[in-house]
């Protein structure tokens, strides 16, 4: 078994050729993969640890692309099953010179959505040292958000170390006083939390970080960490023994699409964690491959190897704890 789990549904992109065309307009696309979690587990496995997903997928082509796809980065398949009557999620995605693509997903009834509870059971559970859970799985379906439920009640009891990143998606929760209630329940199982700002406004009312923060360590005794995305000013950290600081982020003068840094803050922060890094080194190495992935147009593909990583510090004049 892997040092790392994550579950989740991984999303068959076609994005435009077409820049700053909208969807409607575009008629040009090229294919690629992504989805949070596998984003998140793909970073972590080319950073050097071993990795296990959780997911379904449809018995089509786009499956048998995800899969081979997943195969090729390294990241473990152990846990990916195969759905016969259902099909793989996909979504379309604008190309942009700047600010943020706009998105259309096809996902409702997909594989994953029908991944149920009962075959958590057999995921094993003894080697992982972290586990890292997004509030996008449990939004596709009641049946994946009861499998959710039950891969996070088997983590705590087996006292494994839980990120959470709440990961916002109004559009599949259909309800947003239910998304806010269920997310912030979710986090309650959690060691460490990972909002961001705007997703702080929404789910308890303030931007500011250090009020995040608060909320979140004081809603759950077992969370013991809050680190809360800044943008491009970095990340505020809070303890429950310490008083908090930032992390500044790194400059970027080219940014070509957003999508994905998010999932990369949380796999360097996951990353230097494993390494038993300092939580200052972690959300540095969190906002240093978010500032990498800001600058490519997919959603993983600026996720460096280690290698990669040294230099990119080297180039800012700075070095981890």
């Amino acid at each position: 078994m892997s040092e790392f789990l994550t579950i989740g549904e991984p999303v068959v992109t076609f994005m435009s050729k077409d820049a700053d065309a909208s969807l409607v307009d575009t008629i040009n696309y090229f294919k690629l993969l992504g989805g949070a979690e596998l984003n998140v587990a793909i970073g972590v496995q080319r950073l050097g640890h071993t990795t296990e997903y959780v997911s379904r997928l449809g018995a089509d082509p786009l499956g048998g692309y995800a899969k081979k796809q997943i195969l090729e980065h390294g990241v473990g398949t152990t846990f990916v099953t195969e759905d016969a009557d259902n099909w793989t999620g996909f979504q379309l995605k604008q190309m942009v010179t700047t600010g943020d693509p706009q998105t259309f997903n096809y996902r409702t009834g997909s594989a994953a959505a029908h991944l149920s509870a009962d075959v958590l059971d057999d995921v094993k559970l003894d080697d992982v040292k972290i586990a890292h859970m997004s509030g996008i799985f449990p939004a596709l379906s009641e049946t994946s958000n009861q499998a959710f439920r039950h891969l996070m009640d088997r983590l705590v009891a087996a006292d494994k170390l839980i990120t959470f990143d709440p990961n916002l998606r109004p559009a599949l929760w259909n309800d947003d006083a239910r998304m806010i209630r269920e997310i912030n329940e979710f986090a309650k199982s959690a060691d460490i939390i990972l909002p961001g700002m705007n997703e702080g406004k929404i789910l308890m009312g303030s931007e500011d970080p250090k009020d995040i923060a608060d909320f979140y360590l004081n809603q759950s005794d077992r969370t013991k960490v809050v680190i809360v995305k800044v943008g491009p000013a970095g990340a505020y950290v809070q303890t429950r023994d310490a008083e908090g600081f930032m992390v500044p982020g790194f400059k970027v003068n080219n940014v070509v699409d957003t999508v994905g840094a998010g999932d990369g803050f949380a796999l360097g922060v996951i990353t230097a964690l494993l390494e038993d890094k300092s939580l200052r080194s972690a959300a540095m190495r969190g906002n240093a491959v978010g500032a990498l992935q800001v600058q490519t147009p997919g959603d993983n593909d600026g996720y460096p190897t280690p290698e990669q990583l040294k230099a990119f510090y080297e180039a800012e004049g700075v070095s981890e704890d």
